[in-house]
């Protein structure tokens, strides 16, 4: 097993556990969310069905609800507690009055149980960080667009919480941060997966906190905890600690401790298939009959 494959499994309860408490410390998360929202006014598409991976709380779920009034939404999670809680969020007549139809499904960005062609679109904020082979995800997510269908996904890249993986080094071999993909190579990733037109785009929002440990608080709120398999066992030492807030407070800038988060954006389009099912080649011809 790779040292920074994610164990599933801890990731779920990871996830699960933070469900209830998770809106209050999401904030960075929401931001995100509101600026890939401000993206689509630049698109133009009106889904009829919309899949949101890694919907979490549902509060993006219920931004596209509010702007697709007439779709029809999946919300897509791997942790049950995530999707319990966005369950339960909208009150009664928002649900009974509302026009767009939410469904909830509990299950893997990794391996979707869609059929094939069933969505015009794709959400996903801040998700696909937690796959372990994130090129055949996006050819899974290929697989269940339709024909002009668009992805829209944001992620982490590699500078991201720069300060903590610095603040852990020499302190012992084991992995403390998770591993992201560089932007240009998620590019590579999507073209290769058969997708048309991909666009990129980065930006670093920093997070300040007065310590250390607000730092950790903050990830362990939001279920981001280490889940790679080359995490350390068992609880920290007090001797470790003390080295990591002594690494961690030589960054410290204006009487606060920063955490860098590098946020990648990107869509693409499900162009028309060159080939069919069997490899032959599809060739389009137009003429006139006179």
């Amino acid at each position: 097993m790779n040292e920074f494959e994610i164990d599933k499994k801890q990731m779920r309860r990871a996830f699960s556990r933070a469900a209830s408490h998770y809106d209050a410390s999401a904030l960075m998360q929401r931001e995100v969310c509101s600026r890939m929202l401000e993206k689509l006014d630049l698109v133009r598409i009106k889904p009829l069905r919309i899949l949101d991976v890694g919907s979490g709380t549902g509060w993006g779920t219920r931004q596209l609800g509010e702007r697709y009034k007439e779709a029809d939404i999946v919300a897509l999670d791997i942790a049950i507690g995530m999707l319990q809680s966005a369950r339960g969020t909208s009150s009664w007549w928002q649900k009974l009055f509302s026009a767009t139809q939410q469904r909830f499904l509990c299950a893997d960005a990794e391996a979707l149980p869609l059929v094939a062609r069933s969505v015009e679109m794709i959400w996903s904020n801040l998700a696909v960080q937690w796959c372990n082979d994130l090129p055949a995800t996006f050819v899974e997510m290929g697989r269940v667009l339709k024909t002009d269908g668009l992805l829209m996904f944001s992620t982490f890249g590699p500078d991201t919480l720069r300060e903590l993986r610095t603040a852990f080094d020499g302190v012992d071999d084991y992995n403390h941060v998770n591993r992201f993909a560089d932007m240009h190579d998620i590019g590579d990733m999507l073209v290769a997966a058969g997708f048309a037109d991909p666009v990129m785009e980065m930006e670093k929002i920093t997070l300040t906190y007065n310590d250390v440990k607000a730092v950790m608080q903050d990830l362990r709120n939001i279920g981001a905890h280490n889940a790679t398999a080359g995490r350390a066992p068992g609880m920290m030492g007090k001797a470790k600690w003390a080295r990591i807030v002594q690494n961690y407070e030589t960054l410290r800038r204006d009487g606060r401790l920063p955490a860098t988060f590098e946020v990648v954006y990107g869509h693409a389009w499900k162009p028309e298939p060159r080939s069919t099912r069997d490899g032959a080649s599809i060739i389009k011809t137009s003429f006139k009959l006179k």
